[in-house]
């Protein structure tokens, strides 16, 4: 149940998407020459989770955010574009969709030509990985499934050893998970939905295959799409709605931690606005020079905004973009070396199944996943495979999987003074690790059932899709190029608060994990740094 402060919060960002403003809340915060206490850069997890906390403790706050503050319909009287009917709102200054699937029946019908517009999902390429973001005012929370899963504890152990694991499990992650208004849908419900038929498929093909499936925790609220079903709500994640944003079920940041965080009277959200520099003045503030810019990506404003306290929240690539570029250019020089290694893609691959004719998956299918294959205690090939829906409108006989693989292997970001930009440096020959891992699992149905791959929807005929990634973690990772709690070494009152913290992989969808990580680490800085 929202609160009264998140109704406002929220109240206050759609009157400001309405009257056609880039900026919600107290406007002299976000304006050129302002001097703050404490700015944060982004608006995703990590940094949604510092706002409101610091603004709970009586912080005023200054969001940064690049990408647009989605709240007013467009000319359809919606917010956000569906994957079967995308438009300019679907992609970030393209002139063509990108989705993940490039093809069916290897016949060039997903994508579609679009007017270049600061669109909601943008596709950063790499060369051999590209790397799907959200851009706007909630970052990916306005793009992703809304998987809210936490890690196995033993995993968690090992990939972040110096997190005290008592601390996460029994107070962190169920805060956020509170938080972010997570809930689990109803197996009754589940079990009779015409719009799960492809998961229930994919499902008992697992488990006649030995495999353990198990439902998943979600920030979509199931009752809304119960409702949906019944005709008594407005069609959202049954109206093929989820990669280029959701209308109204899912609980977007923008409903949650950021309308609690506004609600507070104390946090101002400027959007459009992407910061370029960080530097550090002789008392030990920083100065960020910010480019405010328009739809058409005209340049309205250039702006200087200093703060007392910097936390950066621009998601793995962002974050670890802006330190390189400071490091780099010696406007922050003590930054630390290791600063752009251990990133990596949470072990993402994509694959598909062809399903025998008396197989349906079902015409009608809705876009939020609530089942996995977890196969993690597998040690020689730990694969954690959510079950993804593929709402063609309709019967294609697929399934569709996102698996998260145990990789070890780790890329790494360097700064590229020539094209101003972080060079991710990962191969095709890292991916084929993870591959291989969630090749074996699905090897193992299509014995047990007699199926095959499908090769016609990821281009180049394959049956995996190991070069793009929704998972991107490291880059300044946790208690390596910061301390335990995110204070970036070499300097006092900057911090890293996203998923660049956590070094890439977690073994579930990662949204969970970084705001409980987030949440543990304000805390602490709130502590002792600013109260």
């Amino acid at each position: 149940m929202a609160t009264r402060r998140q109704l406002l919060g929220y109240a206050s960002l759609t009157a400001a998407a309405a009257a056609g403003l880039t900026t919600v809340g107290p406007r002299a915060a976000a304006a050129d020459g302002a001097v703050v206490p404490a700015l944060v850069i982004g608006t995703g997890y990590g940094a949604a989770v510092s706002a409101l906390r610091l603004a709970e403790a009586g912080v005023p706050v200054t969001m940064l955010e690049m990408g647009r503050l989605w709240s007013e319909p467009g000319e359809d009287g919606k917010v956000f574009c569906s994957i079967t009917a995308p438009d300019k709102r679907s992609m970030w200054f393209r002139d063509r969709t990108e989705a993940p699937l490039a093809s069916f029946l290897w016949l060039d019908v997903v994508n579609r030509d679009i007017e270049p517009y600061p669109g909601v999902l943008d596709r950063i390429d790499h060369g051999d990985m590209s790397v799907y973001v959200g851009r706007g005012v909630g970052g990916g929370s306005l793009v992703n499934g809304g998987m809210a899963v936490v890690p196995r504890r033993d995993y968690f152990a090992e990939v972040l050893p110096g997190v005290d694991a008592d601390a996460m499990y029994d107070r962190y992650f169920p805060l956020a998970q509170t938080e972010l208004r997570a809930n689990t849908i109803d197996p009754d419900y589940y079990a009779e939905s015409e719009f799960y038929r492809f998961s229930r498929q994919a499902a008992a093909q697992a488990e006649e295959a030995g495999f353990t499936t198990v439902f998943v925790p979600g920030v979509y609220d199931f009752e809304y799409m119960r409702r949906e079903e019944a005709g008594d709500e407005t069609p959202s994640a049954l109206a093929s709605e989820v990669i280029y944003g959701n209308n109204h079920g899912k609980m977007s940041l923008p409903k949650t931690y950021l309308a609690k965080a506004l609600g507070t009277g104390l946090v101002t959200i400027a959007a459009r606005h992407e910061v370029r520099r960080i530097e550090q003045d002789a008392d030990g503030n920083y100065t960020v020079t910010v480019e405010h810019r328009d739809d058409a990506n005209e340049l309205v404003e250039t702006k200087r905004i200093t703060a007392r306290h910097l936390f950066l929240g621009a998601g793995s690539l962002g974050t670890t973009e802006l330190l390189l570029r400071a490091r780099d250019t010696g406007d922050l020089p003590a930054l630390d070396d290791a600063i752009g290694q251990g990133w990596g893609p949470n072990g993402n691959v994509m694959t598909a199944r062809a399903n025998h004719a008396w197989e349906p998956t079902g015409c009608k299918q809705s876009t939020i996943p609530v089942m996995g294959i977890d196969d993690w205690d597998n040690a020689a090939a730990r694969v954690f495979a959510e079950i993804a829906p593929m709402p063609a409108g309709l019967e294609t006989f697929v399934s569709l999987y996102l698996a998260i693989t145990d990789n070890p292997e780790r890329g790494h970001l360097t700064y590229d003074a020539a094209a101003d930009r972080a060079l991710l440096h990962w191969t095709a020959a890292q991916s084929a690790t993870g591959t291989a891992k969630a090749k074996s699992l699905f090897d193992a149905i299509n014995r047990v059932h007699g199926t095959t791959y499908r090769r016609d929807l990821f281009g180049g005929n394959r049956a995996f899709a190991d070069d793009f990634c929704y998972h991107p973690l490291g880059g300044a990772v946790l208690g390596e190029v910061t301390d335990e709690y995110g204070r970036l070494n070499g300097y006092e009152r900057l911090y890293v608060t996203d998923s660049a913290l956590i070094p890439g992989s977690i073994g579930v969808n990662p949204l969970v994990t970084i705001t409980a990580l987030a949440e543990r680490n304000l805390e602490a800085i709130i502590a002792a740094d600013l109260v």
